[in-house]
């Protein structure tokens, strides 16, 4: 899975190679004072980067409190949901639910002893199987063992057969034919009909895809309903004590019943908040770790806190506007053209970025960010501010200028842009596309919606024409997009694509090495610009402030939080 909605730079989660791949690590500021960093650690980092304040377990003080923020108090708390694929909900699901494997820096994996004591692919009668070996230890919170039965549940969930079951991706598991008891109940065996490179994608943390319980999905009506405004079963080193949707609060505590390492914090709290006032919050001691992303105020709040440090490392993550194709004004792929070379990227992206010590670098690709391997631009000159050829777009789509605004069959040229509150990039977003728009006819009316509803009510209902939110990505390049970007996607808010864009993805998750899935990569992603529902803007920063003496959790890069290992430094 790739995507995740986030609001700062509001994020959907995703994989960019996915969000991804290969790269050589960079030092970064890791624990130390933001104002006393030396300028060139200031410089983008390299993708596979991390900075987490790394330490040993045995020198971390036993217990405490971790609070956190989150920008959305979720309904649907299963993140396999089309309605949970929003990162605040993956961020609360991670500590409670079951994921295969551990991602490093670099994006490579291993296996998670916790639940999975081994897994291979292998070529049978020129099929590939897959055999994933358990640990029998690991259980439900009902004391429910977790076997073959819940891998075998989860495809048919999420295999794409049964429209009823509103999953947020299909990849992978609609290539899968069949999965089978192995030796035991602790070992399945999947049978695919086509090769899937990254099928390690499956189950994954870094990948946003967990394993959920099968009897709490084996049917449509269980899978969309099971997980509404509650966590009915988890199998984490965490569990629920408390959703308190009056506070905004969700209380994490430490799992007696878990069977891997001990975790080290008791209690985790996430606190929802607008995401402008994470930084005060942050200030004020209420949380221990804030996401500052593409906040320049926050950024300079964090800075001047005492006892806190700026983390960072660049990740496959971007900010972007999407496009809805399904309104009846963005139907037209010329009309969504036209949108593109009418904004001026450049200066959205200095707006945004500037006194953030991050490049100001225009991101021209939809699957790749600037630092990784194999990025280049395939946007046929779409990525370029080009207001006079926008406009003769428009007119050759219809769209005639009458006074200061184009009009069609009686209808003024005006789109609703939907932005969350609290989210100062999105709001800046907002006031120079329409100032731009306005150049060239076309009417802007800005939406600011509350951050509970802005996902909830309006982007995952298509009540936009744009929306401004950031794109999440994992180490999985071609499988980690495939939700976003095909025509059948789970979160493909565009509503568009085109079977070139399908069958370029297909070709990559099936490469068999890394230069044929780049060129597949590439090649979806100039026939993404074609469809124009997605504008790229730039590399979002991962920026963190943290408590000085926080260990084990920052600016993960492409790695995932093993959450039993965090805490504060004796």
């Amino acid at each position: 899975m790739r995507r995740r909605l986030q609001h700062h730079g509001t994020a959907l989660l995703a994989g960019l190679t996915a969000l991804t791949l290969s790269l050589a690590l960079c030092s970064c500021t890791s624990g130390q004072d933001a104002a006393e960093a030396p300028t060139a650690a200031l410089a983008s980092p390299k993708l596979t980067s991390v900075d987490i304040n790394p330490h040993d377990r045995a020198r971390l003080r036993q217990g405490g409190t971790l609070n956190l923020a989150i920008a959305q108090f979720s309904r649907q708390w299963s993140p396999i949901h089309t309605d949970g694929s929003e990162s605040s909900t993956v961020m609360v699901s991670k500590p409670l639910l079951p994921t295969f494997f551990r991602s490093d820096a670099a994006g490579t994996q291993t296996p998670n002893p916790a639940y999975l004591q081994e897994a291979h692919a292998e070529l049978r009668d020129g099929r590939q199987v897959v055999t994933w070996t358990l640990n029998p230890k690991a259980h439900w919170s009902d004391g429910t063992p977790i076997t073959w039965r819940d891998i075998e549940a989860n495809w048919r969930a999420l295999n794409g057969k049964d429209p009823a079951y509103k999953s947020s991706s299909s990849t992978g598991f609609e290539l899968v034919s069949a999965v089978e008891r192995g030796k035991d109940d602790f070992q399945a065996v999947m049978t695919f009909d086509h090769p899937f490179s990254e099928w390690q994608s499956m189950f994954n943390s870094a990948g946003n895809a967990p394993l959920l319980p099968a009897g709490r999905i084996s049917t449509p009506e269980l899978f969309n309903s099971s997980y509404l405004d509650a966590f009915p079963v988890t199998a984490g080193p965490f569990k629920v004590e408390q959703l308190d949707r009056a506070a905004q609060t969700v209380t994490l505590v430490a799992d007696p019943s878990w069977w891997g390492d001990k975790p080290v914090l008791d209690r985790i709290v996430f606190h929802a908040m607008l995401p402008d006032a994470m930084p005060a919050a942050f200030a004020k001691g209420q949380l221990d770790l804030v996401n500052i992303g593409p906040d320049v105020a926050g950024y300079q709040v964090v800075r001047n806190t005492k006892g806190a440090a700026v983390r960072r490392a660049g990740g496959p993550d971007f900010r972007q506007l999407t496009l809805n194709a399904r309104t009846p004004a963005l139907g037209d792929a010329t009309v969504r053209q036209a949108v593109f070379q009418a904004i001026n990227r450049d200066v959205v992206i200095r707006s945004d970025l500037s006194g953030l010590d991050w490049p100001a670098v225009p991101l021209n690709n939809h699957l790749l960010v600037t630092n990784q391997n194999g990025y280049r631009d395939n946007s046929l000159g779409l990525a370029r501010y080009d207001p006079a050829e926008a406009a003769r777009k428009l007119d050759a789509a219809g769209w005639k200028l009458d006074g200061d605004v184009r009009r069609k069959d009686g209808r003024e040229l005006n789109l609703r842009m939907v932005v969350p509150a609290g989210v100062n990039p999105a709001q800046a977003e907002a006031a120079n596309a329409t100032r731009m728009l306005k150049d060239v006819g076309i009417k802007v009316t800005t939406v600011t919606a509350p951050a509970n509803e802005f996902f909830d009510k309006y982007v995952n209902r298509n009540d936009f024409d744009i929306a401004a939110y950031s794109l999440i990505g994992t180490p999985f390049p071609a499988s980690g997009n495939r939700a976003n970007f095909v025509q059948s996607g789970g979160t493909n808010h565009v509503g568009a694509g085109s079977p070139a864009v399908d069958a370029a993805l297909d070709r990559a998750a099936a490469a068999g090495d890394a230069a044929t899935a780049t060129e597949a990569i590439n090649q979806a992603d100039g026939e993404l610009w074609k469809v124009a529902g997605v504008l790229p803007l730039y590399q979002r920063p991962q920026l963190y402030g943290a408590r000085a003496d926080l260990a084990n959790i920052g600016a993960q890069g492409l790695s995932d939080i093993v959450w039993e290992n965090v805490g504060f430094a004796k």
